[in-house]
C-alpha cells in the first residue's frame, strides 16, 4: 500500500515521539515489514505485488531490530509494507515493540482488517492505524488502488477498527486525478470518525514514475497547501501535510500575515517540527534491512544486517550531510525557511540525481544572500 506509511512531521500517528534529547534524536522509524501486497496501487513506491519476497527479515531479526532501535530512544515505529497484515508474525512483532517501550502503529490498506485481527492489533499495543482513501467514491479509490472492491474493503476495515476502539487516521496521496476531491475526502474522514487526515504530495518513485504526468505542479501545490492551512480551524481532525515540506513555510508566512506568532499553543505540533525529517528525525528500513532517509529516496544509507541500527543512525554519511542544512544547494541553500522546510530531498533526487539539490516543486524565491 505504499506510500501509505507516513514519513514526515512530528508524530503522524499521534502521541509524543520519543528521543534521547539530542539534536538528531530519532522520532519516527517506518519499517517495511514485507513488500508483499494484495493491492496494486498506481503510485506505489515499492511497486509491490502479491507474492512472497526473498530475504525478508524473520521474526528473530525483527525482535533484534526493535531492540536496536530502542537503544537510540523511544521513537514511533510504523509497521508498513507492502501490506503488514500479510506477515503472520506481525502481532508478535507489535507486542514485542510495545513490551520494550516503543510506540507501535501500523499502516494497513484496510482491506484485510477483520474483527479478529482488529482485536489482535489492539491487544498487541498498536496505538493507531492509518488507512488510505484516495477518492471519496468507490470508483475513484478503486482506480487508484488497482483493485475493484478496495474502497468497500477499506471502509469495512475501518468499521472493524472502530468496533475495538482502535484509533485511525485517513491518508490521501494527492494527484491531478483527485485534487478536486480532497475537500470531499476530508469530509468523509470526519464522518467516519477518523482522528486525523494526512495529505501526501506524490513523489514520483516506483510505480509513481509512470504517473508523473499526474503530479500537481508547483502552483497547484502552493494553492493546495494554503487551502489545507485554512482548514485548521474548520475541522476537529488533526491535519498533517506529508511529503509537502513547503507547508511549514506557508504556515509561518500565513501566521505572519495574521499577526500571529507560531507557537505550540497557537499551531500545535506543526510549530515544533520541520517539513522534511528524512535522515534527521526519521528513517525508513526496507523489508531486507536496508536503511534509507525515507521510502522515496532510493539512496542506501546503511544495512542493519551488517551494522547495528544505532551505528547506521549515528554514522551514515547521507544522514550526516542532511543534518547540516547549509549543505542544501540552489535556492533551498539560501532560503530563510530551510530549517523548517528543507524541501523534499526525494523529489530533488528524482529530478536531478542529487538529493541536496533544490526542491523542484516550489514557487517561493528566497531573497538573495547578502555578500
Amino acid at each position: 500500500m505504499n506510500p501509505d506509511h507516513p514519513h514526515g512531521g512530528a508524530h503522524p500517528h499521534g502521541g509524543h515521539p520519543g528521543g534521547n534529547g539530542s539534536k538528531n534524536a530519532i522520532r519516527l522509524v517506518a519499517w517495511e515489514t514485507t513488500r508483499r501486497c494484495n493491492l496494486s496501487c498506481i503510485h506505489c513506491r515499492a511497486a509491490a505485488e502479491d507474492h512472497a519476497y526473498d530475504n525478508e527479515l524473520n521474526t528473530k531479526a525483527a525482535f533484534t531490530l526493535m531492540d536496536q532501535i530502542r537503544e537510540t530512544g523511544r521513537p514511533i515505529i510504523i509497521l508498513t509494507g507492502g501490506e503488514p497484515l500479510l506477515r503472520e508474525d506481525i502481532f508478535d512483532i507489535a507486542a514485542y515493540g510495545t513490551k520494550i517501550g516503543l510506540r507501535m502503529v501500523m499502516a494497513p490498506n484496510g482491506t484485510l482488517i477483520t474483527a479478529d485481527n482488529a482485536r489482535k492489533m489492539k491487544e498487541s499495543g498498536i496505538k493507531r492505524i492509518s488507512i488510505s482513501l484516495d477518492g471519496s467514491t468507490e470508483e475513484g479509490h478503486d482506480n487508484f488502488r488497482g483493485v475493484k472492491g478496495a474502497f468497500k474493503g477499506a471502509l469495512q476495515g475501518i468499521e472493524h477498527a472502530k468496533s475495538v476502539g482502535l484509533e485511525f487516521q485517513i491518508n490521501t496521496t494527492i494527484t491531478k486525478t483527485n485534487l478536486k476531491e480532497i475537500p470531499k475526502i476530508l469530509s468523509l474522514a470526519e464522518s467516519l470518525g477518523a482522528v486525523a487526515h494526512h495529505i501526501f504530495l506524490l513523489v514520483p518513485t516506483g510505480r509513481g514514475k509512470y504517473i508523473v504526468d499526474q503530479e500537481i505542479d508547483a502552483r497547484e501545490y502552493e494553492k493546495t497547501l494554503n487551502w489545507f492551512y485554512d482548514q485548521r480551524d474548520k475541522t476537529p481532525l488533526q491535519l498533517k501535510a506529508t511529503c509537502a515540506p513547503h507547508y511549514y513555510r506557508i504556515l509561518r508566512q500565513r501566521a505572519k500575515e495574521e499577526g500571529k506568532k507560531v507557537t505550540f499553543e497557537s499551531h500545535g505540533l506543526d510549530a515544533v517540527t520541520r517539513g522534511c525529517l528524512a535522515g534527521t528525525g526519521f528513517c525508513f528500513i526496507s523489508h531486507t534491512g536496508e536503511v534509507q532517509t525515507c521510502g522515496f529516496l532510493d539512496v542506501l544509507c546503511g544495512d542493519i544486517t551488517k551494522n547495528t541500527f544505532k551505528e547506521v543512525w549515528e554514522n551514515s554519511e547521507v544522514f550526516n550531510k542532511l543534518r547540516e542544512f547549509d549543505n542544501l544547494d540552489g535556492k533551498c541553500g539560501i532560503c530563510e525557511y530551510r530549517k523548517v522546510c528543507g524541501g523534499c530531498r526525494a523529489r530533488a533526487f528524482e529530478a536531478t540525481g542529487d538529493y541536496l539539490a533544490e526542491e523542484p516543486l516550489c514557487t517561493y524565491q528566497p531573497p538573495a544572500k547578502k555578500s
